[in-house]
């Protein structure tokens, strides 16, 4: 899945990608950025 690194300013696939619900029951997905390891969250079903 493709999410957006804050830090590295670019379009990313994220790595370890699993999916998550947030507190108010809407789907998304978190992960880290292969480049730099910063963790990535992208909302919405993935």
């Amino acid at each position: 899945m493709e999410a957006y690194c804050l830090k590295c300013r670019e379009k990313r696939e994220m790595q370890n990608a699993t999916p998550t619900t947030m507190k108010n029951g809407k789907p998304a997905t978190t992960g880290s950025c292969p480049v730099c390891s910063t963790k990535m969250y992208r909302i919405g079903k993935g």
